[in-house]
């Protein structure tokens, strides 16, 4: 499933209190989903990873009550006990945890307690790990605890990513860059012994890496360090053609209302380059001027940068322009 759908799942089964595991690559995404869930509904957030953790730690430590002449346990501190508290309770990497404490992790997951603690009322459970073809670390899941859960399998998809990527700021030429070459997205193969590999996790770090302020002699050893030689020298190449594209500003104004240009690296770059423009500046006239400039565009990277521009809620129908860009490229969107 892609991570939008997931999403939209995942918000409605932890209302039904319904555990939940998210099965994926890694480096994919998968606990900021969860953690992006919590703080749209207000949430509280754990990340707990059971690997890090003994059985006892989970079931808490048995003791002699005097007073009672009864064996207890003591109740683990790290978990919420605020009885009107809600949040997430978030297991990361739950299949790399061993097998005893994975199966102190039943009766959490399916009664919501174990040992003498009770999961407050408002908390949901949500794990996630990686697939045991992926290579890693992992233990095989005892049916008994995968039926525990209902279970979703995520995958990559750039066009989701992409809406992601415009949102949280990314560097327009890695989003230009990966919408040319879709395949840089994600690399990671099982079968590989490269350390270094794309994922949606390491473009991130590539674009931590550009805003560090690096010497430019050490830029493409430092982007190979977070996904790969291939990908970083694309990248590198492609980042090169973003020198070539016109004066953005000079679009939205409206001063420059054509561009002669036929090389699919800078049509790319300057589609992008507009939307992230217009995310700093929507008025009406930018986006009138920016539906103008479209028309002359091929009409490929007409429809990219209005779907784009209506993906990140750029209102583009109540344009002057709008009627005609229909009618221009109508025969395009069916």
């Amino acid at each position: 499933m892609k991570a939008s759908d997931i999403t939209k799942v995942v918000n409605r089964l932890i209302v039904q209190k319904l555990p939940v595991f998210i099965w994926g690559a890694p480096g994919i995404g998968k606990s900021s989903i969860v953690k992006q869930i919590a703080k749209e509904q207000e949430l509280e957030f754990l990340d707990l990873r059971l690997s890090l953790l003994d059985p006892t730690d989970l079931k808490g430590i048995p003791f002699f009550n005097a007073e009672t002449n009864e064996g207890v346990w003591a109740k683990p501190s790290f978990l919420p006990s605020e009885p009107d508290s809600k949040g997430i309770l978030f297991l990361d990497e739950i299949n790399t945890a061993p097998p005893a404490v994975q199966a102190s992790a039943y009766q959490l997951i399916l009664d919501r307690k174990v040992g003498e603690y009770e999961l407050p009322a408002g908390w949901s459970i949500v794990a996630a790990g990686n697939r045991e073809n992926d290579r890693g670390v992992v233990y095989k899941m005892p049916p008994p605890l995968a039926n525990r859960f209902v279970h979703f399998e995520m995958e990559v998809d750039f066009a989701d990513w992409k809406v992601w990527a415009f949102h949280a700021g990314l560097q327009s030429s890695i989003i230009a860059y990966l919408a040319y070459d879709k395949s840089m997205l994600f690399t990671f193969d099982a079968t590989s012994n490269e350390k270094s590999f794309a994922t949606p996790r390491s473009w991130e770090y590539v674009d931590s890496i550009i805003k560090s302020g690096i010497d430019d002699d050490l830029l493409l050893d430092s982007i190979s360090g977070a996904v790969g030689r291939e990908a970083a020298v694309g990248y590198i190449s492609f980042k090169k053609v973003m020198k070539e594209i016109p004066d953005l500003n000079s679009i939205l104004n409206g001063t420059l209302t054509i561009v002669e240009e036929d090389d699919s690296k800078v049509m790319m770059a300057l589609a992008i380059g507009l939307v992230n423009a217009l995310l700093e500046n929507a008025s009406e006239e930018a986006v009138e001027n920016v539906l103008y400039f479209s028309l002359q565009l091929p009409g490929e990277f007409a429809i990219m940068l209005v779907k784009d521009m209506q993906q990140n809620n750029i209102e583009v129908e109540g344009s002057a322009a709008w009627g005609e860009w229909v009618r221009k490229f109508a025969y395009l969107l069916r």
